[in-house]
């Protein structure tokens, strides 16, 4: 049994599924990830984590990467959707901007275009600094926007508007400030966002917490508040957000779809395949090492999800007037 943790305000939103049972030989003999990012990044590490516990527990032998960075994820999907009869094999991975880019029209595809297979974890959103910033804490951060918001440039790995953009003008928007004055720079994944954080470009960073948390162990850069809704057991000591007199608790889901086509039993085995991974010690130690909540869901009760949490988003987005 599994817990997806998904975008909230104020609320941790939980849900349990049970797994249907599959024979032991229902799973996939290959697969090929399609990613749409960059490497470094959420989409990327994610697939890729994925794809060496199936290679570690012997559960797929024959794996394959595929980065196709572009258009805020949607070069991948439209490559998905016109390339159908060639991927019958292909797991595209995606989260929350799938939602938002399909919002905000910077494709016109979206989720139900595809066929969502499997939500695999969620990741907390978090903003951090260089470690010999200034800023130290969340307040601080909040306190020099409100003074001077042109001295912040924030660092993200999504498209202007999506994920990583509009966390954190949430964030600041709760914490009194104007969102709309937010200058924000976007990047291709959030391994090139931080790259900008370190190299003095931007001032604060705000991305996955699986794609800052070695660096913040390394002491590279400063976490200064993760939207986690408690602390987390194997991450105690770092700060959270809603300790900071913010209340704003939001994780992005992360999860595999595949093109339309295929056929009910090619699906059965790409749920298969991930449930089965998901189960393993070898998936939780990697998730443990990146932070990563523990969350699966999959199938209809996937894409009832994606549907809740489109009207989430969109009501969030207009909140802060990033969406008519």
């Amino acid at each position: 049994m599994h817990k997806l943790v998904t975008y909230a305000l104020a609320l941790t939103f939980l849900i349990d599924f049970g797994s249907t049972a599959v024979a032991a030989d229902a799973g996939l003999d290959r697969v090929h990830f399609l990613i749409p990012a960059g490497p470094g990044g959420g989409w990327d590490g994610t697939a890729r984590g994925v794809g060496l516990a199936l290679s570690q527990t012997q559960l797929v032998s024959n794996i394959t990467y595929e980065n196709a960075a572009g258009g805020g994820g949607g070069r991948a999907i439209a490559k998905l959707i016109e390339t159908a009869d060639r991927q019958q094999n292909t797991l595209l991975i995606s989260s929350t901007p799938i939602i938002v880019g399909a919002l905000q029209g910077v494709f016109t595809q979206s989720f139900r275009d595809l066929v969502p297979i499997a939500a695999m974890i969620a990741d907390y959103s978090c903003f951090a600094v260089r470690a010999d910033s200034e800023i130290q804490n969340f307040s601080d951060l909040a306190k020099r926007y409100k003074t001077d918001p042109r001295s912040i440039v924030v660092a993200g790995g999504s498209v202007r508007g999506n994920t990583d953009h509009f966390v954190l003008a949430k964030a600041l928007q709760l914490a009194g400030a104007d969102p709309k004055q937010l200058v924000y720079l976007a990047y291709d994944g959030g391994g090139k966002a931080a790259a900008g954080l370190l190299s003095g470009e931007t001032q604060v960073l705000s991305t996955g917490l699986s794609e800052a948390l070695q660096m913040h162990q390394a002491g590279l850069l400063k976490i200064i508040a993760v939207t986690a809704p408690a602390p987390m057991p194997h991450l105690p000591d770092l700060p959270l957000l809603n300790t900071q007199g913010i209340d704003l608790v939001f994780a992005n889901w992360r999860g595999f779809f595949a093109a339309k086509g295929l056929g009910d039993a090619q699906y059965a085995r790409m749920r298969h395949t991930l449930r089965t991974v998901s189960e393993t010690a070898v998936f939780d130690d990697i998730r443990l090492r990146n932070g990563w909540a523990e969350n699966y869901l999959e199938g209809d009760a996937f894409y009832a999800f994606l549907t809740q949490q489109e009207a989430q988003i969109r009501s969030l987005m207009q909140s802060i007037g990033y969406l008519r």
